[in-house]
């Protein structure tokens, strides 16, 4: 598995898109710290790009990746290894390549800038973690769709669907069942939808982080007033935790069943 694992991180580290990946976070860095001065206000920003554009590129790159390298895929089945290491080791390839891209695209421009100088680092720190934790789930999740689907348009379809579901749709949802039921207590209900997904339980991560509780809505609000904000921390890392095991362990599955 490590010997795919580093062939699919060197392929995609030779890609174009991931130096654009790269590029783009380096550039967004140093326009956000170029604009504000404060490394907080900066942090805060960047959460609300991460939170929403890491899911995109991890499901995108995911399947795509998949279909592209199908027919060298194919030839590796025909040799000597197992189905789960060709399978896993591409996929902590791709999440791993993604990932370090991400570091390094929004660490070079605050360390220049002298984050570890300021009391927000562990701020930023956690902000790469969380984009680390959705780029490792969502990359899962675009594999898993992949494997499910032998058609190109059918994966990117559901693949698309998946992060709109996550990113816009879910959120639609939660707020219309708030209303709905709000006459009702509705506080173990919040902390366990907000547990569902992995876009907003990051998002409450984050915020509970930095304490700004004019953010946090009704849901981050409950999450900090049940949890604790250390306790809240650990059940939310755990949890995003769980959201990578699953989904993994899922491409395990598919992979030893799947009839190529």
């Amino acid at each position: 598995m490590l010997k795919i694992l580093k062939y699919s991180f060197y392929d995609l580290m030779r890609s174009r898109w991931s130096y654009v990946y790269f590029f783009f976070y380096l550039l967004l860095g140093i326009v956000l710290l170029f604009l504000n001065n404060n490394l907080s206000k900066a942090v805060i920003t960047l959460m609300n790009v991460i939170i929403t554009l890491v899911p995109l590129i991890g499901t995108i790159f995911g399947v795509m990746y998949y279909y592209n390298s199908k027919e060298f895929t194919e030839l590796l089945l025909a040799q000597p290894v197992k189905r789960t290491s060709i399978f896993l080791g591409q996929y902590f390839g791709v999440a791993l390549s993604l990932s370090m891209s991400l570091i390094l695209g929004l660490g070079l421009p605050f360390v220049f800038y002298g984050v570890f100088m300021s009391s927000a680092i562990w701020d930023f720190v956690l902000l790469l973690i969380t984009g680390t934790f959705l780029t490792l789930i969502f990359t899962a999740l675009a594999f898993n769709i992949a494997l499910a689907n032998e058609n190109k348009i059918k994966g990117f379809g559901y693949a698309i669907l998946l992060w709109l579901f996550m990113a816009v749709i879910y959120d639609g949802i939660f707020l219309m069942s708030l209303m709905f039921f709000e006459d009702y207590p509705l506080d173990k209900f919040s902390l366990i939808a907000t547990m569902f997904n992995p876009i907003d339980l990051s998002r409450v991560l984050i915020l509970l982080k930095l304490d700004i509780s004019a953010l946090l809505g009704y849901t981050g609000a409950v999450f900090q007033k049940f949890f604790g904000t250390n306790f809240g921390f650990v059940v939310s890392t755990a949890v995003l935790s769980i959201w990578i095991l699953i989904p993994t362990y899922f491409i395990k599955k598919q992979a030893s069943k799947k009839d190529f």
